[in-house]
């Protein structure tokens, strides 16, 4: 029997209301080569608008990148700059939410958070976190849950978690403006 306990619907139609996730995300001393690859294919995957290459966050062409990609590299758009705090003065000067995505004391949990579209989401390196200069400049700080006995996940996957988590708040923002 083909029946199913949900109506299905079209995926295309779930998400016609938008072009684009208004997410720019901004990778500083991202030391991986394979993360940053990481990082093109889930923002190709949920549309983000551009992802922000600073410090010493490798850049494309380069074929760590290329191996996790998979071509998105080619269909992202993106940034490089060494200094990060243009770019986010810069992304704040044209309205971003700027997120640090680290647990710190006066973080706000993911799913708690309201976001002020458009958002910058600012992952550190995988072992020191963002630097606190950087942090400084973050208008929010977002904590992922971590319920195990580990309480930090890798960052390409901190990066999927917050991406479609947001996707989904822009998902539900653009439906109950269209209601």
């Amino acid at each position: 029997m083909d029946r199913l306990p949900f109506r299905a619907t079209p995926l295309a139609s779930t998400y016609e209301a938008f072009d684009s996730l208004p997410v720019a995300i901004l990778l500083d001393n991202v030391r991986s080569m394979y993360n940053v690859g990481s990082f093109f294919r889930t923002a190709d995957a949920a549309a983000a608008e551009k992802l922000l290459l600073t410090g010493i966050t490798a850049c494309p062409p380069k074929s760590g990148i290329r191996k996790t990609a998979l071509g998105a590299e080619e269909t992202v758009r993106w940034e490089h700059a060494r200094d990060p705090m243009p770019v986010l003065d810069g992304l704040r000067e044209r309205g971003y939410e700027i997120a640090a995505i680290e647990t710190t004391p006066h973080a706000v949990d993911l799913f708690e958070w309201v976001p002020a579209f458009p958002v910058c989401i600012v992952f550190g390196h995988e072992v020191d976190g963002i630097r606190p200069e950087v942090a400084a400049r973050c208008d929010t700080h977002i904590r992922i849950p971590m319920l195990g006995s580990k309480h930090s996940l890798n960052v390409a996957t901190a990066g999927g978690v917050v991406l479609f988590e947001l996707l989904r708040k822009y998902r539900a923002l653009a439906m109950q403006a269209g209601a």
